[in-house]
């Protein structure tokens, strides 16, 4: 038999597959949006590194030339400022004093905090909510309330104008404690548990499981507590008597005259101030992202 053609419909051609890795088409309202959001923030960052160049710009400028007035243009830039900041004080002396309490602050809260947070968070008492909303209520309690008691109760024990005192009211921080809470809550409860079959006791899963995970919120609270020691005056000042022991917010207060104050010697004393928190901080600025992140902190 003769073979019989069966009409077929015509193939249309397929669609050409989309590019993944083409981006779409923004509209101009999408661009104009962006271009202002970055202009924004380039503001905002301007703004917010004005003081930090106007600090640096004025402890170069000859001091002759600030008696016309602020500039941002130095003609003739000196570090006559610096050096007179280093004759005036053993500034070596109060920096190593400020590094020296300021890193044994933030240990000492780093361990008494994480201690705590893991108490609070894995173990089982009476009136443990109880306890945790006491130490959360004396975040309400600004410590110019408790300069009085704290200074009459290191002048009964003998301890006024030593390290000691500086760094007795540091020891432990509600803010720690609560912010390395909310991490530790974050930890999943079966490894404790993997853990608690294998044999493991509190301290070594508080050592080897909870804080190697916890370690973006110890960095964030070891930035804060370096940072408040670093910048404490008021209670320096109230306990400290002895040159050789001041810190540096209260060395750069001595710089201030009652009649006349050298801004470049001041503002040079303040750059020698900022420079260690701003080092800190860049390199703790993932850390501490990543430790508000998991905390739930804004």
């Amino acid at each position: 038999m003769p073979e019989t053609l069966v009409p077929t419909a015509p193939v249309s051609p397929a669609p050409a597959a989309a590019d993944p890795l083409r981006r779409p088409r923004r509209s101009a309202g999408q661009i104009l949006g962006r271009i202002a959001l970055y202009a924004s923030v380039v503001v905002g960052a301007v703004i917010m590194l004005f003081p930090f160049l106007w600090t640096v710009i004025t402890s170069i400028t000859p001091a002759g030339s600030l008696s016309g007035g602020p500039s941002l243009i130095v003609e003739d830039p000196t570090l006559d400022a610096y050096r007179t900041l280093m004759e005036s004080m053993p500034v070596w002396r109060i920096i190593a004093n400020s590094f020296g309490v300021a890193v044994v602050a933030t240990l000492l809260q780093m361990i008494t905090g994480s201690m705590a947070a893991y108490g609070f968070s894995r173990l089982r008492f009476k009136g443990k909510n109880v306890v945790f909303a006491a130490y959360l209520a004396t975040l309400m309690i600004p410590l110019q309330v408790l300069v009085v008691p704290l200074f009459i109760q290191m002048t009964r024990l003998n301890l006024n104008d030593t390290y000691f005192a500086l760094l007795a009211p540091t020891i432990a921080s509600a803010f720690g404690i609560f912010l390395l809470r909310q991490a530790v809550d974050g930890v999943p409860r079966e490894l404790d548990e993997a853990a608690t079959l294998d044999g493991a006791g509190h301290l070594r899963i508080f050592g080897l499981i909870v804080l190697p995970l916890v370690k973006p919120a110890l960095a964030t609270l070891a930035v804060f507590a370096f940072m408040g020691s670093w910048n404490s005056f008021l209670w320096p000042l109230v306990v400290i008597r002895s040159p050789e022991l001041m810190t540096l917010p209260l060395g750069l207060s001595t710089l201030q005259g009652q009649f006349t104050t050298q801004w470049d010697v001041v503002m040079a004393g303040s750059v020698v101030s900022i420079l260690p928190i701003a080092i800190v901080y860049m390199f703790a600025q993932r850390h501490i992202i990543a430790g508000m992140s998991h905390t739930g902190l804004k």
